[in-house]
């Protein structure tokens, strides 16, 4: 078999591995492990994805699952999730990891083979999560490499308990984003630690023979300025080189594939693409597709093309409420279709493209029970595989002028993919009111040839280089030719 290639512009599905598992199981009646999936399972999950992100694989701490399940404000969110509740639905964070080896109840080691071989059939790639600012509470290296974290004196811990634990003899600080009360379940590695930086760059180069990729989570809390804003005297002095260039650097010496993916916040996305992330969260363009109107994302969408082309684009992840809940039904698919059709990595949320509107803590293990909202399935079962088969690898992409209104006041958002297969065009009316407008073809067509406009399902017939649109409220339209 070929050695699978990453594509220029991937389209990733994120899938809650536990979660996911258990809906399995509960399907076919018996236990779902990555080792047993039904045939035909992944196939048709996967069908119109270049990469999947199995968030969730790592062996979970016994120390932080005994936090998930007493933490009071995570038990309100695990009763707004899950109408019949009980304390063994909580399985504790992925993100508070024990140790970089597969649970035993998803599987082991042998599922995850079992799956990534599976994957690899089908012309997929796998990412997995890494979690560079903490581990568990009570993980090994705590013992092992005490160096390698932020430590604090009996002072701190009278202080601040919130902040920093005992362990042993060793006072330790729990991880934290500096914007929000410590994490609880886990322990602050210390960026500027040389014995830190060996255990990671060892991890992720043993990690590189079982994935393709990891996406990091927090990324942005490891740059130096920001870990020595946070932790102040206690980060110590900052080493040679900031802690991804290194990371990122010495692992490709080893995997030049492997991909690395950055949540990033704060605008940092280009400083994090600079120090080696071959993509960057792009939560702007979220932010401006949930609260902001065309304008404002025609502007970011103006960004240089080496920036464009290394942002993670979405519109729901496992941290973001559910996009119909967020943005209603009908502008939920008028900025998915935005997000999904841009260069870039292009991100979808197991159960977005069906419908799903209650957001899952990652501490549960099950999920409730929703039905499929038909015109949500129906929307993505026709854009999605002409975006699979239309963007990945090849093509120009550009913003797109609808004649009818000057560019800027325009509610239409609409940009061009050219390749040697042909065009594809997105058009998206971006409002509440009904839109009109010309499409103006010249030079993208043969006189006469006909396009198809695939989310209606009809033809246009060119006679000329121009034709009329006119779309109802957050209504979209995708237009190709060629094969």
């Amino acid at each position: 078999m070929d050695k699978i290639k990453w594509p220029e512009h991937p389209l990733i599905l994120e899938i809650n591995t536990w979660a996911w598992l258990r809906e399995l199981s509960d399907q076919h009646g018996k236990k779902i492990t990555l080792k047993n999936i039904p045939a035909g399972v992944l196939e048709k999950e996967t069908q119109y994805f270049d990469v999947v992100w199995l968030m969730g694989v790592w062996t979970r701490s016994p120390e932080g699952l005994k936090v998930a399940v007493m933490h009071p404000d995570l038990q309100n969110e695990y009763r707004k999730a899950l109408s019949d509740f009980n304390e063994e639905d909580v399985v504790g964070s992925p993100y508070s990891i024990y140790d970089y080896s597969v649970d035993p109840h998803l599987g082991g080691a042998g599922g995850l083979k079992a799956v990534r071989k599976k994957l690899g059939k089908l012309g997929k790639m796998l990412i997995l999560d890494f979690v560079p600012n903490h581990v568990a509470v009570d993980h090994p290296w705590g013992e092992e490499v005490p160096d390698a974290f932020v430590g604090g004196s009996e002072q701190d811990l009278s202080s601040n308990p919130e902040g920093f634990f005992k362990r042993g003899d060793s006072i330790f600080a729990h991880g934290k984003d500096p914007y929000f009360p410590p994490w609880t379940d886990t322990l602050q590695v210390n960026v500027f630690s040389r014995v830190y930086r060996e255990k990671v760059i060892e991890m992720l180069r043993a990690l590189g023979k079982y994935c393709d990729g990891v996406r990091c989570d927090m990324a942005m809390l490891l740059v130096d300025r920001i870990f020595q804003q946070t932790w102040g005297e206690r980060s110590g002095q900052s080493l040679e080189q900031e802690f991804w260039q290194e990371v990122i650097g010495r692992v490709k010496e080893v995997h030049r594939d492997f991909r690395f993916l950055a949540e990033v916040y704060w605008d940092m996305e280009w400083e994090l693409q600079q120090q080696g992330f071959d993509f960057c969260y792009d939560k702007r363009l979220y932010d401006r597709l949930l609260h902001e109107g065309a304008r404002s994302i025609k502007g970011h969408l103006h960004a240089e093309w080496d920036h464009q082309k290394g942002l993670v684009r979405f519109v729901e992840n496992h941290d973001e409420p559910r996009v119909v809940s967020a943005f209603g039904e009908k502008r939920s698919l008028a900025a998915a279709s935005i997000a999904l059709s841009l260069p870039g990595a292009r991100l979808l949320h197991f159960g977005q493209h069906l419908g799903r509107g209650i957001k899952l803590p990652v501490q549960l293990g099950r999920g409730e029970i929703e039905r499929v909202v038909p015109a949500i399935e129906e929307h993505y079962r026709k854009l999605l595989p002409v975006l699979y088969e239309g963007i990945r690898d090849n093509g120009k992409w550009r913003l797109f002028h609808v004649d009818g209104e000057e560019f800027w006041q325009s509610p239409f958002i609409s940009f061009l993919w050219e390749s040697d297969k042909g065009m594809l065009l997105v058009v998206v009316n971006y409002s509440d009111s009904n839109q009109t407008g010309t499409i103006h073809l010249s030079g993208l067509v043969r006189g006469g040839e006909i396009i198809t406009e695939e989310m209606q399902q009809q033809t246009v017939h060119t006679d000329q280089d121009q034709f009329n649109i006119s779309l109802r409220p957050w209504e979209v339209n995708v237009f190709r030719n060629g094969t």
